[in-house]
């Protein structure tokens, strides 16, 4: 089955000024989607009208020819797909937009990125109150990240429970799927590393660690625990050769890129420092062709699974990675790697602190994030250590390389993830057809928080028009008179919702020279104008005087 995607260009392209982990997955999907159905037409629910064009020339630069057919939320119930997939966590919200169509019309599934903004944090505090149901699904990337979802929702429980007595809790499915690379994208011939190394000025025996990933020392990994580690490395001896660290990724501003230079003269005199602009394609080909080792201490919440370290099992380097979150999942310690030990303080602390500062607004997510990651410890000596031994062991080096790749082939090729996401599609499939409601069907038609405002406030009027009172055609309009009114500025920034002149003059045709009641009134227009289209209009022509109650 061939979901339904609801498409932002911002989610699934790589081709913007800041890279972030979720668009480089969410291109790497696409691709993935598209392989496993090349000859079904797309389905895309369009985030914005934008985006129309947008969605065409990415998918033709794909080589999808098969078709496409947009929808937007507005005409919702035009879409026949029976999955609607979407590139992070906010299925609560298209849940409220599916209610008006039923919600069985159709699954949900998206998928978990960082889950430390409040507004992430709020999408999975709502999942208990939002129409989600048994048939819908909230894939979580690493264990990590499931184990987060469920806290909040644990809490959020607690909460309802105390406050309405709530004794049913109704989830979305939460499966664990890893992201998926394209493993073929990370072979390299001896002769495109070989160039690359030549184009850094790294020398045949020298060592090559890489990072890959945004440089921000306060939203995805410290400096200082792989500088440090790197440093005492050099001072205990590797021979003549040296070490070389590439960094591939971007800055954010020039402050950042600062404190980098400075940490790195400061901590790290004794190695080749290299920055490549990752946003780049041509230049994460080279970080890649040219690596050894690769390297990434992550120690922060911003993180949930973590794209890079399977990327470099696919190019089939050995890595030194952060016992951290996803990468818990992904490196298999000893085998294909290192995964070195974290800690960080228990709660009720500081962190209670930096919790409410960002809470009221005293601190930006930036900041939150950053003093958050100064109470994470990686262990430097064990990442000096596991380096150690990756630089001074070729052996070991091509073992857990190999060893890396074949890890990467057999549970993070994207035809081996794509193949989890499709039984996951199935299955939802079969429970949205078979699951009975045995609490009854639900009882209200959209969010009420979203309610049609002349239902929400129809105690402010007098009379409603379809209800009560009787109606007198007091002063009849001429096309002369209409024109003339709603040509004024007053009323032309509504025109879209302004009764045409074909049914004010049919409503006032109707109604003759007599007072009439709604009904009256609508028995003669009947086969004309809907009920809801004459009260409109019969309700405009009051407003401009030519109707009286």
């Amino acid at each position: 089955m061939v979901p339904a995607l609801y498409y932002s260009a911002e989610s699934y392209s790589t081709k913007g000024s800041k890279l972030m982990g979720r668009q480089a997955a969410g291109e790497a999907f696409l691709r993935a989607l598209l392989r496993a159905f090349p000859n079904e037409p797309v389905h895309a629910l369009l985030h914005s009208p934008k985006d129309a064009a947008l969605i065409d020339k990415e998918l033709a630069g794909f080589g999808h020819t098969a078709g496409i057919h947009k929808h937007h939320l507005s005409s919702l119930e035009a879409m026949t797909a029976s999955m609607l997939y979407l590139p992070s966590p906010g299925i609560d919200e298209i849940a409220w937009h599916r209610l008006k169509m039923g919600d069985r019309s159709f699954s949900l599934c998206g998928v978990t990125h960082t889950t430390a903004t409040h507004r992430v944090m709020e999408t999975i505090a709502n999942l208990p109150l939002a129409p989600i149901r048994p048939w819908d699904a909230l894939i979580c990337t690493s264990r990590s990240v499931r184990n987060t979802v469920q806290r909040i929702i644990e809490q959020q429980f607690d909460y309802l429970r105390w406050k309405l007595g709530a004794t049913r809790l109704e989830l979305p499915q939460l499966p664990v799927i890893p992201l998926g690379v394209h493993c073929d994208d990370y072979q390299f011939s001896k002769n495109q590393q070989q160039k690359a190394r030549k184009l850094l000025g790294v020398a045949d025996n020298d060592i090559v660690l890489l990072f890959v990933g945004r440089l921000s020392f306060h939203a995805k990994a410290h400096p200082h625990p792989m500088l440090a580690a790197l440093q005492r490395v050099v001072e205990k001896g590797v021979g003549y050769r040296k070490l070389h660290l590439v960094q591939c990724g971007w800055y954010a501003n020039q402050a950042i890129e600062d404190a980098f230079n400075e940490t790195q003269q400061i901590l790290a005199p004794s190695v080749v420092h290299h920055y490549l602009d990752g946003r780049e394609a041509e230049n994460r080909q080279t970080a890649w062709a040219s690596a050894d080792i690769f390297i990434s201490l992550s120690d922060n919440i911003q993180e949930t699974f973590g794209l890079t370290p399977i990327e470099a099992m696919a190019a089939g380097i050995p890595s030194v990675v952060s016992d951290w979150d996803g990468y818990k999942d992904t490196i298999d310690h000893g085998v294909s790697g290192f995964r070195v030990k974290t800690i960080m303080p228990a709660a009720g602390g500081e962190s209670e602190n930096i919790a409410r500062r960002y809470n009221l607004g005293e601190d930006t997510y930036d900041m939150y994030c950053g003093q958050t990651c100064q109470y994470i410890g990686v262990d430097v000596q064990q990442t000096a250590d596991a380096v150690y031994q990756l630089v001074t062991d070729k052996s070991l080096r091509k073992t857990m390389g190999e060893n890396a790749n074949k890890r990467a082939q057999r549970i993070f090729s994207w035809d081996i993830v794509m193949d989890k996401y499709i039984e996951l599609w199935r299955q939802l499939e079969h429970l949205r057809h078979s699951h009975s409601d045995s609490f009854g069907v639900n009882p209200i038609k959209q969010s009420p928080s979203r309610m049609d405002p002349f239902d929400l406030f129809d105690d402010y009027p007098s009379v409603i028009a379809n209800d009560h009172g009787e109606f007198l055609l007091t002063s009849p309009l001429n096309e002369e008179d209409y024109q003339r009114i709603v040509s004024l500025a007053t009323f032309r920034y509504a025109k879209r919702v302004i009764p045409s002149w074909q049914q004010v003059k049919l409503v006032q045709t109707s109604m003759g020279s007599k007072k009439q009641s709604f009904e009256d009134i609508s028995s003669q227009c009947k086969a004309a104008l809907e009920t809801s289209t004459l009260s409109e209009t019969l309700c405009w022509l009051v407003k401009v005087g030519a109707v009286s109650i």
